[in-house]
């Protein structure tokens, strides 16, 4: 359904949820593997350990905070994008917190420079406007605290995004500074730049990303402490070249003597969620359609957006099985398509459905337009089969966010 493509996970752990039973869970329903949460953060804590650097979760992806005890294990903290998630992050997750947003409202930023351990800016304005209140929060933070840190988050105007919505680096971007405007300015209080241009990708974009800061940027790097090189970075994807993603983060830390942040959002919880649906309708116009009491506007907005045509466990595509169907949404959207796939058997209403690698970019992104219901939350372990509900949202939920 759409020409526009990004590049997928290949299923690291899709085999586990062969052996997970829809029926056993609510409709709709997120259902997350504890277990392969887990050997997700077990790659990440490699490249911690041996590289040096430091993986923060990006909650921005996944704020699955019930499954916080278990992600502290293994990394260093979390990194927010505004105040809410900052709070999310010191509340729940505990660790380094890194705040970072394109633009700060006076009366948030003051609360966000006590939560937090590095606060990001993402213009000149914005961090010659704040400087004194942000100095000034930096002598209040209590001796047994962490220092705060504060940032720039620069564009090394340097593209390797396969989607102009997900380019940082697009002509007439707002994201981070460009070289040619920090010449001549004062960096004093500064301690060190952020960027981020990945999504979804792999070692080889981020090395051309990498050169590009240091040829545009180099002359900054020797006089700062840290240096923060964004999320994107599909790690837990089968076929990363983690070994040499480790060998990039020793070089740069040791070359220029700094502390190297990674942020991470879909990597943590990659392959490691779906969402379970249940067929209301199957009707017939000029082809034959399922009704799901799920939605893509409502649950998985990326469907629409990006857009892409998520995987369903055990379909196929448009014509390669004998039965085929356009999946839809329950809300009243024309446009609330999720895509064509085809089946062994006919669909009938009743009939469960998985949708594949659910954990990102779904659970944070769910509203109740047209009131429909959001999905339940359910964990699950797919090496002991135990199963608990997390949460279930009814008419109370949808009702609180209006007024």
């Amino acid at each position: 359904m759409s020409a526009v493509t990004p590049p997928r996970s290949g299923g690291r752990h899709r085999d586990r949820f062969l052996r997970l039973d829809p029926y056993r869970v609510p409709s709709p329903c997120f259902v997350v593997d504890e277990a392969a949460i887990e050997e997700n953060l077990r790659i990440l804590d490699q490249v911690q350990q041996e590289s040096g650097a430091h993986v923060l979760l990006a909650l921005k992806a996944f704020s699955m905070f019930s499954l916080a005890p278990l992600i502290s294990r293994y990394l260093k903290g979390t990194c927010a994008s505004g105040l809410y998630e900052a709070r999310l992050g010191r509340e729940e997750f505990g660790g380094e917190v890194h705040t970072f947003s394109p633009a700060y409202k006076a009366q948030e930023l003051e609360e966000i420079l006590e939560i937090s351990d590095h606060v990001v800016f993402n213009s000149l304005e914005q961090w010659e406007r704040f400087r004194p209140q942000a100095r000034e929060a930096q002598t209040r933070r209590p001796g047994l605290r962490p220092e705060l840190h504060l940032g720039l988050r620069i564009n090394p105007e340097h593209t390797e995004g396969w989607s102009p919505l997900y380019d940082p680096c697009a002509p007439g971007s707002h994201l981070g500074i460009p070289a040619s405007r920090l010449a001549g300015h004062s960096l004093e209080g500064i301690s060190g730049l952020h960027f981020h241009t990945l999504c979804e990708q792999d070692l080889p974009p981020l090395a051309r990303t990498q050169a590009a800061v240091e040829e545009r940027f180099g002359r900054y790097l020797d006089g700062m402490e840290w240096l923060n090189l964004g999320g994107g970075h599909h790690i837990t994807r089968p076929g990363y070249q983690v070994e040499g993603l480790i060998a990039l983060l020793e070089d740069l830390r040791t070359r220029y003597g700094l502390q190297v942040y990674l942020e991470p959002g879909e990597a943590i919880a990659l392959d490691a969620g779906v969402l379970v649906t249940e067929v209301l309708d199957v009707t017939r116009t000029d082809l034959d359609v399922a009704i799901l009491d799920t939605s893509a506007t409502c649950h998985m907005p990326d469907v629409l957006e990006v857009p892409y045509r998520p995987d369903l466990l055990g379909a196929g595509v448009a014509g390669e099985r004998a039965y085929g169907y356009r999946l839809a949404g329950r809300s009243c959207l024309a446009g609330d398509l999720i895509g064509d796939y085809s089946f062994d058997r006919p669909l009938v209403a009743g009939a469960r459905l998985v949708f594949e690698d659910m954990a990102i970019y779904t659970m944070v992104k769910t509203t109740t337009f047209n009131g429909v219901p959001l999905p339940a939350i359910a964990i699950w372990n797919s090496e002991t089969d135990a199963l608990r509900m997390v949460r279930e949202f009814g008419y109370v939920d949808f009702r609180n966010r209006l007024s």
